[in-house]
């Protein structure tokens, strides 16, 4: 069997160097969608690319998202015919697109896509994240049908967060991975 392909989905103005996902990429060989626009993302061109990545991976792939990454993908499986290749998926820190000031910053991805996911999911979100509150990322959880863990205090979660190589997330991952 055909080893997993870890896609790297990075929210609004791509992952700088310290943030967790750059850090996995860089360590564990996890590979980043590479959007066309990062500062003015358009959801058709990124749920495009994310098509064509897991159409070019071999086998089953690992979407790894971050704030609208995560948007992203509920947007995605809603109209891929390609959700059969997704093992599973680790949401972090999703952004709240439905706020009206980020709704003004990233138009075009509200509403938020609230259908269950048809793969296995687990979000982690802080209790403090100042892009979408604890109350929100758990309903987005429960609509999507994720498992849900509180990160306790961490900002979005992102390099300004300090989580480095951030190994209890790749712990996480891999015990998400484990399950059947």
């Amino acid at each position: 069997m055909t080893a997993s392909t870890i896609l790297l989905l990075p929210g609004w103005q791509n992952s700088d160097a310290p943030h967790w996902q750059s850090r996995w990429e860089a360590v564990h060989g996890d590979r980043r969608v590479e959007q066309h626009e990062w500062i003015r993302p358009l959801r058709g061109d990124w749920s495009a690319r994310l098509e064509e990545e897991v159409l070019a991976s071999p086998g089953p792939v690992v979407l790894v998202a971050h704030s609208l990454g995560c948007i992203l993908v509920a947007a995605w499986a809603a109209h891929s015919r390609n959700t059969d290749k997704v093992q599973a998926a680790l949401l972090v820190a999703p952004g709240d697109l439905e706020r009206e000031d980020l709704r003004q910053m990233i138009p075009g991805w509200a509403p938020i896509v609230r259908q269950p996911l048809p793969f296995r999911a687990l979000m982690i979100a802080a209790s403090d994240d100042p892009y979408c509150s604890a109350e929100r990322s758990r309903g987005l959880a429960r609509d999507w049908g994720a498992r849900y863990h509180d990160a306790g205090p961490g900002g979005h979660l992102n390099g300004e967060s300090g989580l480095g190589d951030w190994a209890a997330g790749r712990q996480l991952l891999n015990e998400i991975l484990k399950e059947e």
